[in-house]
């Protein structure tokens, strides 16, 4: 908590950022510039980082006036937060009008208070999985050497290794060749979504690249076996998760999942097993669930069917299916969370606010992980038609509201392991 407001930063377009010591940084919530209470303000986190808005000029408090009013002195800044936080607000800035669409990345408020840089964010997750500090490069480089020799004809190994871990330095990969937590499983190079801001697949009419490469083989049963089994046998808190950033959708792989995790039970009964998915398939997860996937985690930008469906763009399944996904995990004693994409402005909505409380109270969901939406914010609101967000409480606000309303839910960022699911309140609390 600050016992002051931070002040504006800004770039000057050569990578040098500054601070503006005549504005008070503010935020943004839907299309709306705001002050930022002072108790949302937390020191910038280790792993985060801080990048200009090319041709967007920031908006901030006047700090004689009081009065909002734009930054002329060079181009906004945000914060890009790492995992484990959530943005509160998004950095306010007015953008002109050849102003390029921006990287897939979160675009979080951001000042600078007392020669510290500042973000609006809270930590949603006390879990070390994904922290800077916990990455050993040389243990990292010993584990791929070791895992490549051990594994030489797997595929998979190959991807996590060369793509993942190396080049886009994964931090699930990278974990995975440290030998600890939650191992990826990516597993199906096509998918049945045309979501807006995916991060592994964009069309070339769009302005705009993918983050990372999609997976171009489809795995066998045999090659996703032949390194989890030893995984959940050995890793400490032992995660296998299939459906990753670099893959598409992996329902549409469930006959080989199916094979892999009734294979995989047959060695070892360690650990869980966990699919991140777009829940279009409830028969499969079904399937999926009688072979012994453990956990469910189902992407969200909305609880709203209309908003959903315009990002997702999906083909040949409904929001429907996405609800009756996470009620068929309910039903075979499945830990079911959302992967749920936080826009301030539109999360917050009212309307969305009461979708969210009736598809938890519908499904029995065990867990919400506040994601920050990696998207252009001006962007996405065009391409979604999203003109007036309408009313909206705080996010901050909604999650106490959410909460308060059902106090079973678990609050996160990632994937829990077994044992934080039967223990979660003791390990970590809301």
């Amino acid at each position: 908590m600050l016992a002051g407001s931070p002040f504006l930063l800004y770039s000057d377009g050569k990578g040098n950022i500054f601070e503006d010591t005549s504005l008070y940084s503010v935020g943004r919530t839907g299309w709306e510039a705001m002050p930022i209470p002072e108790e949302d303000w937390i020191e910038l986190p280790e792993g985060g980082s801080l990048y200009e808005l090319p041709a967007r000029k920031g908006i901030g408090i006047d700090v004689e006036t009081l009065q909002m009013r734009i930054c002329d002195k060079g181009w906004a800044v945000a914060a890009f937060i790492p995992p484990a936080h959530t943005g509160l607000f998004l950095a306010a800035y007015e953008s002109e009008p050849e102003a390029p669409i921006l990287p897939l990345f979160c675009y979080t408020a951001a000042g600078w208070y007392k020669n510290k840089f500042y973000v609006a964010a809270i930590r949603i997750d006390e879990d070390i999985r994904q922290e800077c500090a916990g990455f050993d490069d040389t243990k990292i480089k010993h584990g791929i050497d070791h895992f490549l020799t051990a594994y030489p004809h797997n595929r998979l190994v190959k991807h996590l290794a060369e793509n993942c871990a190396l080049t886009y330095q994964c931090p699930a990969a990278r974990n995975y060749f440290m030998g600890r937590w939650e191992c990826p499983i990516p597993s199906s190079p096509a998918c049945n979504a045309n979501c807006i801001g995916c991060i592994s697949f964009q069309p070339e009419t769009e302005a705009i690249g993918s983050t990372q490469d999609r997976l171009q083989f489809m795995p066998t049963a045999a090659e996703i076996v032949e390194f989890t089994v030893p995984h959940l046998e050995t890793a400490p808190y032992p995660v296998v998760s299939f459906g990753q950033g670099c893959e598409g959708e992996p329902l549409l792989m469930w006959e080989t999942i199916e094979e892999a995790i009734i294979e995989i039970r047959k060695h070892t009964q360690k650990g869980s097993i966990n699919i991140n998915t777009n829940g279009s398939n409830p028969v499969a997860v079904k399937r999926l669930m009688e072979a012994g996937l453990n956990s469910i985690r189902v992407s969200l930008n909305s609880a709203r069917p209309d908003i959903y469906t315009k990002y997702y763009q999906p083909n040949n399944y409904s929001f429907d299916d996405v609800v009756n996904s996470i009620k068929v995990v309910k039903e075979h004693g499945g830990w079911a969370s959302i992967n749920y994409f936080v826009f301030p402005g539109m999360t917050d909505n009212i309307d969305e606010v009461e979708a969210l409380m009736q598809l938890i109270s519908d499904t029995g969901l065990d867990m919400i992980q506040w994601r920050n939406f990696n998207i252009d914010p001006d962007w996405y609101l065009g391409k979604i038609g999203m003109t007036d967000t309408g009313e909206f409480i705080g996010v901050k606000q909604m999650m106490q509201l959410i909460y308060n309303e059902f106090p079973d839910i678990k609050f996160g960022y990632f994937n829990p392991s077994i044992e934080r699911m039967k223990n979660f309140d003791e390990d970590f609390a809301h």
